[in-house]
């Protein structure tokens, strides 16, 4: 079993940032690939970013490519979103999630068993 715990979520302002952490927890973790979503209102769940627990490779959204960077600190048992130049449609709650070998399928939330609480995130204009 993997639990996972979000934290960092807040108000910020237009083209400020915010760095969201995801504390991760239970199995030893091998070869997971690890990611990041949201979901505003009325909205369905959006693929941002996910990262290869082992090796880093990551992949991103096309909406946050060149302002939102995908890491980890295998250390620490910490995945990390930084979040530049936000827009009041990044708004939304912000969910990490994690399983085992999704290959290219990263960017599909139902294949991943994992899930944390969820952050909120809101950018004022």
């Amino acid at each position: 079993q993997v639990q996972l715990v979000e934290s960092g979520g807040g108000l910020v302002q237009d083209g400020g940032s915010l760095r969201l952490s995801c504390a991760v927890s239970g199995r030893t973790f091998g070869s997971y690939d690890m990611g990041w979503f949201r979901q505003a209102p009325g909205k369905e769940r959006e693929f941002v970013a996910a990262i290869r627990w082992i090796g880093g490779l990551t992949n991103y959204g096309d909406s946050v490519k060149g302002r939102f960077t995908i890491s980890r600190d295998i250390s620490k048992n910490t995945m990390y979103l930084q979040m530049n130049n936000l827009k009041p449609e990044d708004t939304a709650v912000y969910y990490c999630a994690a399983d085992r070998n999704l290959a290219r399928n990263y960017h599909v939330a139902e294949e991943y068993s994992y899930w944390g609480q969820g952050t909120q995130v809101t950018v004022s204009s």
